[in-house]
């Protein structure tokens, strides 16, 4: 996923940029506000950059966050979450109500906030978007390659052939393939399927990531990530 951080501080900046590109991102780093408004517009081609967030601090040194929040919200829909040290709740208040989708005060725990910008990218993601660019999706199936994913039946296929998965293999392999290409975090994935902790669960996890592989007979389908997590590589139709 890409990401917009809209930082001042370039030692925060790089700090950052380094956690997020362990997990995944790419990041493209605007120092000020007018940066920012320039990242979010479209090319002189008319192309439209695309970013999965916008991680915005608010003291800027040429204008105020909260202004170019209201003006970024016009260009664009990408989620917004503002990252700041003002936590009063009347700044918590104004800044959702200018459009950000949330609001995470300085200092912050870097997990917590990776969990933040998958949430809300999750709930921006519609369902062609959350298939990527080599699956298809009707809002109930899911189609990769010769995969089938029927969501409603929780039933799986390959090449029109049934494949038994257990109900955390189903849940396991549907969360990978809203998104894929994406990076989940190990702790991400458990905490959605599991509902759990990542504490004593990480070799359930192995343990299910081996067995969809087996039973899809499709060794590469997901591909572990070392020291982040999984990602579904969409397979060729």
């Amino acid at each position: 996923m890409r990401l917009l951080l809209v930082e001042d501080d370039d030692h925060v900046a790089a700090a950052l940029s380094a956690i997020l590109a362990k997990h995944g991102f790419t990041v493209t780093h605007a120092r000020n506000g007018e940066e920012a408004l320039q990242a979010v517009l479209p090319t002189a081609q008319g192309e439209r950059p695309s970013y999965g967030v916008i991680l915005l601090d608010l003291g800027l040194p040429d204008q105020d966050g909260y202004q170019v929040c209201g003006r970024i919200r016009k260009l664009t829909t990408t989620p917004v979450i503002m990252v700041t040290a003002r936590g009063d709740v009347r700044s918590r208040i104004h800044g959702l109500n200018l459009g950000a989708d949330d609001y995470v005060v300085k200092p912050y725990d870097p997990g917590e906030l990776l969990a933040r910008i998958h949430a809300v990218s999750r709930r921006n993601a519609g369902p062609e978007e959350g298939t990527g660019p080599t699956g298809a999706a009707d809002g109930t199936h899911l189609h990769l390659g010769s995969v089938t994913i029927e969501l409603p039946t929780r039933r799986v296929s390959v090449d029109g052939e049934a494949v038994p998965l257990t109900r955390k293999e189903f849940d396991l392999l549907a969360l990978l393939a809203q998104r894929p290409g994406v990076v989940f975090r190990r702790e991400q994935i458990i905490s959605e399927v599991w509902r759990t902790s990542w504490e004593g669960t990480g070799r359930t996890l192995e343990v299910h990531v081996a067995s969809l592989r087996s039973k899809l007979r499709m060794p590469a389908l997901i591909e572990t990530v070392r020291g982040v997590g999984y990602r579904l590589v969409a397979p060729a139709a």
